[in-house]
């Protein structure tokens, strides 16, 4: 028998019924609730509301638990690559060797971009943020490479997803080198994912770049832990986009749009932002934090805190042993370095500070992970874009493939004039 959660409305009864997770999570099913009532449900910021059901990521905030698709996300980093975490995500299983090898190699083949796209950089103002830059590329994708109309569906999907895969990741190593004026590098048919990423990147004519298999690694690693996270900012903009059923580029780029703001992926760039206003100023670090504990201050203290975890985030814990192994191995002397270890022991001593949860979180580790690699702070967020890509893949391919679809359409509750009637501009009052 289903159960059902009976809600009272001016006299009348309604049995709404109750949807159970398969971790044991559970949900009101309102669907019906306007057409019965004329009710809407109030919910700003959608923090008490499931937009869909889905079978990707599971997150328990309380426990500190992270899956993709039921594998621990500890698991992942520890012994998965980035390439069959991708495969995991929008395929649903791990792949086998072969399907890594063929996967591998579509990823190569399909690395290239376009000539054509080269020109696009040239006409951005010099100094526009990668994040705006990399949603116009995205989007402009689809001009490029339509859907192979002779194919099947699931045949045209399946090319786009790799084309994006692959070739996100050249669009970001060429916004980079044709921001500092250097020539493209393109990939290489024998090195990796990442390995082919880092050498776009920081290779040059002049100094070739050697492969830092601990960076290799770490990079990987990081692209992994930040590859989907639920319904969160960014997720959800690609699958209500997407609900419209526009093409996936464009409900990529919307995700890349979102992604970029300070309180969702653009976190990641605020870190360091912060470590050099502490160095820049001089300022002492425990001064920095009882001004950033100060309601009354405008400073915030990025990189600390989670809304959805009430105990240490699972990612962190990866990305900091990450960070901590990059630091013992190229044992630098950097002043950013040691504000930031600084900064970490004393939040973590505080005792303030951690009765409400403010621990470091992902984004702290994963910008000094990026930091030591060498990536530009202005490309942090980009990096995040690129690990982020398979999850907004497989959400909007859920959505697409699912039976129940419905166009995203949220409601509101109207509270602005009643009906009046229009005034002449010459019978108006100046204000």
């Amino acid at each position: 028998m289903e159960e059902t959660v009976k809600l009272i409305i001016e006299n009348k009864t309604m049995e709404l019924p109750v949807i159970y997770g398969s971790e044991g999570e559970r949900g009101i099913d309102i669907s019906t609730l306007r057409q019965e009532t004329g009710f809407v449900t109030m919910d700003p910021g959608f923090r008490n509301t499931g937009s869909c059901t889905s079978c990707i990521t599971y997150i328990d905030g309380k426990k500190g638990i992270m899956r993709y698709r039921g594998i621990p996300i500890e698991e992942l980093a520890e012994m998965s690559t980035f390439r069959e975490t991708v495969y995991l995500l929008v395929n649903g299983v791990l792949p086998t060797i072969q399907e890594v090898e063929d996967f591998s190699t579509l990823l190569n083949e399909h690395s290239m971009v376009h000539e054509d796209m080269q020109t696009f950089y040239q006409n951005f103002p010099r100094y526009s943020h990668p994040m705006g830059i990399l949603s116009s590329m995205v989007n402009a994708l689809q001009s490029f490479y339509p859907s192979l109309r002779a194919s099947s569906a699931e045949e045209q999907i399946n090319m786009i997803v790799t084309r994006l895969i692959s070739k996100v990741r050249t669009l970001t190593a060429m916004s980079y080198k044709i921001s500092r004026g250097h020539k493209v590098v393109y990939p290489r048919s024998e090195l990796s994912y990442c390995e082919n990423f880092l050498n776009m990147l920081f290779d040059t004519p002049v100094k070739p770049y050697v492969i830092d298999s601990q960076k290799v690694t770490a990079l990987s690693k990081f692209l992994i832990v930040h590859a989907d996270h639920e319904q969160n900012c960014s997720t959800a903009a690609v699958r209500m986009v997407g609900s419209g059923r526009v093409n996936l580029y464009a409900a990529i780029s919307a995700g890349i749009s979102a992604l970029w703001g300070r309180l969702h992926g653009g976190g990641i760039q605020a870190v360091i932002e912060m470590l050099e206003k502490i160095q820049a100023e001089k300022v002492d670090v425990k001064q920095f934090i009882q001004r950033a504990k100060n309601p009354d201050n405008c400073i915030e203290l990025d990189g600390f805190g989670h809304h959805i975890y009430e105990t240490l985030d699972p990612r962190s814990k990866i990305m900091k042993t990450v960070f901590k192994e990059l630091l013992e191995t190229m044992n630098i002397n950097d002043p950013l370095i040691d504000i930031a270890l600084e900064l970490e022991q004393t939040v973590l001593s505080d005792h303030e500070l951690l009765e409400k949860n403010c621990l470091p979180n992902h984004y702290f580790y994963s910008s000094l992970v990026l930091y030591l690699i060498g990536i530009p702070k202005n490309m942090h967020t980009l990096i995040f874009a690129i690990g982020r890509l398979p999850g907004w893949i497989a959400q909007w391919k859920e959505g697409h493939d699912d039976p129940k679809w419905k166009i995203a359409r949220p409601r509101q509750i109207y509270i602005g004039p009643t009906v009046h009637d229009y005034v002449p501009m010459s019978e108006r009052k100046e204000n």
